[in-house]
């Protein structure tokens, strides 16, 4: 039990000194976005596997269509704006509720999102939610309030913009698009 605490210490603090170093990058222009095409359900299910300790005992959905296209985005930084949405669902939703990830193309652009069946996102907070140090209101979280910062930034970075909404029912999506321009590269067949 100890070493099980010690553990989920010291991930807290390699996130929260992770996410410092974002934000700077983010803040200085630093942070370099390299493109290249991925299949988005690759990054979502890389985000699940590192956060599978924290999901642990919830149950988590993805919709995400199989003729979904490659999308031009840098993988890594996309799979982390996945995991601060997944961290900030965790830490805002009771103990077993369900999370939901989607993915989508409407007006050439992918919208990804992530749902949660928490309290939702209380009306005063909706224009600060995305704002550095900024934290909702729940008794049970801890942070720095940097993690949907971080994900604004790498968002624009890539061309796109992210929002959240109330879900009807209870709870919050939060959402995010991301440009398909380009044309992605020939995939070659295997019988081909």
């Amino acid at each position: 039990m100890l070493l099980e605490t010690l553990c989920e210490e010291a991930e807290r603090l390699s996130r929260l000194v992770r996410n410092l170093l974002d934000m700077t990058r983010l803040q200085s222009g630093a942070l370099r976005v390299s493109r290249e095409w991925h299949p988005l359900e690759e990054v979502i299910g890389a985000a699940l596997g590192r956060m599978e300790r924290p999901l642990r005992g919830r149950p988590v959905v993805t919709r995400v269509p199989e003729d979904l296209p490659l999308v031009p985005i840098d993988d890594v930084l996309i799979e982390q704006v996945f995991i601060n949405l997944l961290e900030n669902a965790v830490k805002y939703t009771p103990a077993g509720s369900e999370i939901e990830l989607t993915a989508r193309v409407a007006d050439g652009e992918m919208i990804a999102g992530v749902a949660d069946r928490g309290t939702g996102i209380p009306p005063e907070d909706e224009a600060r939610l995305f704002e550095k140090f900024f934290r909702g209101r729940s008794t049970a979280s801890h942070g720095a309030g940097l993690g949907l910062a971080i994900c604004r930034g790498i968002v624009e970075a890539h061309g796109g913009r992210i929002w959240t909404e109330n879900r009807p029912g209870g709870g919050a999506i939060f959402q995010f698009t991301l440009p398909l321009t380009g044309k992605p590269p020939d995939m070659e067949h295997p019988d081909g």
